[in-house]
């Protein structure tokens, strides 16, 4: 391979665009490439001197790190490109160095003995609780797939995969209140009476009614859920956040409502929702997003749909990020308590990495940006 070829294939290896034919040739050059050569193609692809210590991967590890990142294939006019091609070397680091801990983690375990630390923080995954009418909780986590209980006429069914569902029967009877709640390092799927589908991020509460009767469908929400509304005009769907409601018939939107974020948000996918607070509200189209903050006023801003759905698909986006809502994401996906020594950078930081990655990988990220930081127990604590 010529080396304006071998630079080419780095940069869309990065960006997981490379074609079968590409791959091929790539890992060909992996396996007879010497630690100098791989090194300088990464100077001349603009690559940070961060990855320096990394070793020349495998063909076997490049497969491995491209799973565990779990790289979606996307068409040209939503993929993202190579990210040192549009910021500055310290965001790239972000995104490139979570890749290269784990190369260097395939490298180098095949011959060290299995350790297991039952405290070590690890990534999120399904969990969450269920809280019934009368006051009984279902830890859903533990629970087996099948009937998990009758509220009313509604049969709650656990499915397998993650999600509940609720089965409401022709005669509804009274409804009465439920509330799934998922935990810190948590994330789960509810299907309600109505057929709404609604995926819930980590640190996030619904309460709803096991049946929908009257004439709207009103849900609370803490935290941050994504909703694919089943449509009916004659029945509004609504969202209450806070002391604001989402509207909607029938759509796609995602509501970011951390009260310890300085902006609730709603995103909108596809169709029409009307946001209102007190005495203000606004309509959205598709592809905009409203903000409000406490005591603040309603605004209509052009939304990032990709980074306001990125949890949901699997994976942190960090696009003009500062370090706070940063690590903030963090701490809630980790289920560690983060503990800021000293002042707290303002810089903004850019990239994606899968939310599957290890911790130490994603501290390992910071630390490359030049975020001065390390895991004690269940604490990150980030220094001056």
């Amino acid at each position: 391979m010529t080396r304006d070829k071998i630079i080419s294939c780095l940069e869309k290896y990065a960006a997981g665009t490379l074609t079968p034919e590409e791959e091929q040739a790539f890992h060909a050059w992996l396996e007879t490439a010497s630690p100098d050569e791989f090194h300088a193609m990464l100077d001349e692809a603009g690559v940070p001197e961060g990855l320096k210590a990394c070793p020349v991967p495998t063909a076997a590890s490049v497969a491995s790190f491209r799973q565990r990142l779990k790289y979606e294939e996307q068409s040209p006019s939503t993929r993202i490109r190579p990210i040192w091609r549009k910021i500055a070397a310290a965001a790239a680091v972000l995104l490139l160095m979570a890749g290269s801990w784990f190369i260097y983690q395939q490298t180098q375990q095949q011959n060290r003995p299995a350790i297991t630390q039952v405290t070590k923080p690890v990534p999120g995954g399904n969990k969450a609780t269920l809280t019934l009418g009368d006051g009984s909780v279902i830890s859903l986590d533990d629970a087996n797939a099948g009937d998990l209980s009758q509220q009313g006429n509604t049969k709650i069914v656990k499915l397998n995969g993650g999600r509940i569902q609720y089965n409401p029967e022709e005669d509804g009877g009274a409804p009465v209140f439920n509330t799934i709640a998922t935990p810190n390092g948590g994330q789960y799927q509810v299907q309600l009476p109505d057929g709404t589908v609604v995926w819930m991020n980590a640190a996030s509460s619904l309460r709803f009614p096991s049946a929908f009767t009257g004439n709207e469908r009103l849900v609370e929400l803490t935290g941050e859920g994504y909703f694919e509304v089943t449509a009916n005009a004659a029945k509004p769907f609504r969202v209450k956040v806070s002391d604001a409601v989402v509207e909607v018939l029938g759509t796609k939107f995602n509501v970011n409502a951390y009260a310890e974020e300085p902006q609730a948000r709603t995103a909108l996918l596809e169709g029409a929702v009307r946001v209102t607070r007190g005495a203000q509200a606004i309509q959205l189209r598709p592809g905009q997003e409203a903000r409000f903050t406490d005591g603040g006023m309603l605004e209509v801003k052009a939304a990032d749909l990709e980074q306001a759905l990125a949890w949901k698909n699997g994976y942190f986006q960090f696009e003009g990020t500062t370090l706070p809502v940063l690590l903030r994401q963090i701490g809630r996906w980790y289920d560690v308590e983060v503990e800021w020594k000293g002042d707290i950078s303002e810089r903004e930081f850019a990239g994606r990495i899968a939310r599957n990655v290890s911790l130490q990988a994603m501290v390992d990220a910071l630390r490359s940006s030049g975020v001065n930081c390390r895991i004690q127990g269940r604490k990150l604590e980030v220094l001056p």
